[in-house]
């Protein structure tokens, strides 16, 4: 495989990875609940796991770590 000769500089480095950004995550507002959450996940709420407005589960998973 071919190698480099010379060794890029940091500012090399730094130059390519301006362009690498942390977005925030879109929230939305569940609308039985009411509730805010981040877009396409499941969320609790009073003990019940909601998705789309709608009850997927009774009883909340437990968090793990």
């Amino acid at each position: 495989m071919p190698n480099p000769k010379r060794r890029h500089s940091q500012q090399r480095s730094a130059k390519r990875r301006t362009h690498y950004k942390a977005d925030a995550p879109t929230l939305s507002t569940d609308p039985t609940t009411g509730e805010t959450h981040v877009r396409h996940r499941a969320h609790t709420s009073e003990g019940k796991l909601y998705y789309k407005g709608k009850v997927v589960s009774e009883k909340a998973p437990a968090k793990v770590g």
